[in-house]
């Protein structure tokens, strides 16, 4: 039974993690008016007749908070990563000097401040779905056990841990969220 307990509370705890890593994924997309390489990960560039991801054409820097710099590895490449980041829809203005692909960040309006701080708590609220949603599969499992023939004690403390689990995770997604409405919103 505690090799069954231990599986649950790790595979528990792996879910949590994953809930966690996704919300800090999707928090990466949100544009805080600043700039930042992992804004364009989800650019996607025609290469050679197949849709490859940006970063394996390209280099891209930011030479300062408002400006995104991509250097293509071939030069050929530019009109295409142009093009990628128009169809992105990521509200960007891509330019070339014939060298490089260069994006200028525009400054966020209080009004899109106050949006992309309703999406960052839109996706904080998905990772606590997902939280009670893995702390469910969790307690069905303990309850499975229970039948099969586990103690009522050994029932409740799992089922006490598995909730700790869940509390504590859910506190991290509350860090983060406060951590990235700080960042929108600081001008």
């Amino acid at each position: 039974m505690d090799e069954d307990l231990k599986m649950i509370m790790d595979e528990l705890s792996a879910q949590a993690d994953k809930s966690i890593d996704h919300l800090k994924s999707e928090l990466g997309k949100l544009r805080a008016g600043k700039a930042m390489p992992g804004m364009l990960d989800s650019v996607q560039v025609e290469y050679y007749g197949s849709k490859v991801p940006l970063s394996q054409v390209a280099n891209v820097s930011t030479p300062d908070a408002r400006t995104l710099m991509v250097k293509p590895w071939e030069k050929s490449l530019i009109e295409e990563i142009e093009r990628g980041i128009a169809y992105a829809n990521l509200g960007l203005n891509p330019q070339n000097d014939g060298e490089q692909v260069i994006i200028n960040i525009p400054i966020l309006t209080e009004e899109r401040r106050l949006q992309l701080v309703k999406n960052a708590k839109s996706e904080g609220e998905n990772a606590k779905i997902s939280l009670r949603n893995a702390r469910r599969d969790a307690m069905d499992m303990v309850k499975s056990l229970q039948k099969d023939g586990m103690s009522e004690d050994a029932a409740k403390g799992a089922e006490a841990d598995i909730q700790k689990i869940i509390d504590d995770n859910s506190a991290r997604v509350d860090k983060i969220i406060a951590k990235k409405e700080e960042e929108i919103t600081h001008i």
